[in-house]
Parts: structure tokens; sequence; C-alpha cells
């Protein structure tokens, strides 16, 4: 009897060793801890889209631009806090989702948050969730960048299979307005991209699609921005 108490025990302890293990294992993928081997379009044989516009007349199109403000702010890895500031923009160290996109946006020349701002002036019917126009904050939330981008963006498909349709420097947002990033150059072994986002998960630029909902793709066109609304960076 003591011996059968002590093998069922001992299976017990085995089956949570092994559950512990394998939700160790979930979390460490999850938020992409675990070394692996990253790949690039040119591993699947896709090219690289550019755009044919160079904003802010650095020799680099706007895609690229993009690209590299998103990786900038992954690197710096800002604090997650979604805290209001008087002057619209938080300091380098902290940020939410919505910071990476802007920053990314400021690397290309553009001033993504008095752009909203003039739209949302100029067409106020456009954005449902403005109750109080206010340019410090509207920037900052999804909902707003997901009828910015309906409008002046390419919208691509959402199909994480389609890999050759995801290219570094597109805009992609996630679930019911909840979340939104920027599509890094980096791709799994199945040719999915790496997203580079920020809710205060420990690396910035992460194999996450797979563990997502998309909603919405985009790739940014400039041209299409009315010039009343397009707005150049000035510090």
């Amino acid at each position: 009897m003591n011996n059968k108490c002590t093998n069922k025990g001992l299976l017990w302890l085995f089956a949570l060793i092994v559950l512990l293990v394998g939700i160790g294992l979930y979390i460490a993928d999850y938020y992409s801890l675990l070394p692996r081997r990253t790949y690039t379009a040119e591993d699947f044989n896709i090219a690289t889209v550019y755009s044919g516009v160079d904003y802010n007349d650095n020799g680099i199109d706007d895609y690229t631009d993009i690209l590299h403000g998103a990786k900038m702010d992954a690197e710096n890895c800002p604090t997650y806090n979604g805290a209001y500031y008087s002057g619209g923009y938080p300091p380098d160290d902290i940020g939410v989702c919505t910071d990476v996109v802007w920053r990314a946006f400021k690397n290309a020349g553009f001033d993504l948050r008095e752009m909203l701002n003039n739209d949302i002036i100029a067409r106020p019917g456009d954005y449902p969730n403005v109750e109080q126009r206010d340019k410090n904050i509207d920037f900052r939330r999804v909902g707003n960048l997901r009828v910015f981008f309906d409008k002046y963006a390419l919208s691509i498909s959402t199909d994480i299979t389609h890999i050759g349709e995801w290219q570094p420097g597109d805009i992609v947002i996630f679930g019911d307005d909840k979340h939104i990033g920027i599509v890094s150059d980096k791709r799994n072994s199945k040719g999915q991209p790496y997203i580079i986002h920020n809710y205060g998960q420990p690396k910035r630029e992460q194999d996450f699609l797979k563990h997502s909902n998309v909603t919405g793709h985009y790739r940014f066109d400039a041209s299409r921005v009315p010039e009343g609304t397009i707005v150049k960076w000035s510090d």
C-alpha cells in the first residue's frame, strides 16, 4: 500500500514538473527569450519593397527610414507607461505601442501628431472615437491611427501565411484596436516577419505574429496624404 501511494506521488510530481517545464517553455517562446536563428527576405526569395518617396531627403526611402526608427526605439527599450504628457510626446525612455509608430515616422521626417490633428480638424466625422480633440493624445490612440492609415496607406493582406506581402516598415494593428507595431526585416523559419512593438515585453523586436490576431496591415504612402494634412518633422 505504501509503495502504491509512493508511486502515485512520484507520478503526480513528474506530471507537475512536465507541466511547469511546458509552461516555462511556452512563456520563453512567447517572449522570444529562447535563442533562435532569424532569417531575411532573401532566404525566401522575397523581393524587398522600397518606397518611391524619400520625404526627408536623406537618401533613404520612407519604408527603410520607418523601419530604422522603430528599431532605434526597440534598442532604447522605453519603460511601458501610457501617461498623458502636456507636450504630447513622452520622453525617450517612456512609451507604449503607439509611441513606436510616431517615433518610426519621425525618423522618416513625418510629424504624425500634427498630421493626425490636421486630419481630425478637416474631417472630424471620420474619427468617431474623438469626442473632444486633443492633439497631445489623439495620435497615441490605436483606433485613431487605424482611421488615418485606412485613408492614407495601402491596405495589405492580414494573412500571415502570405509572407511575400509582409514588408519592412509596414504597420500592423492587432485585435479590436488593442495594439500596433511596425514590421521588421527579420523573419522566423516560416518566413513570417518579426514585429517591433511595445507592450512592456523584454525584447521589443519579436516573433509575435503567430501569437496574435492581426486586424490591420498597412503600407504608408505619403503621396496619398493631402497637402493640408502632411507635416514635416521640425525639431
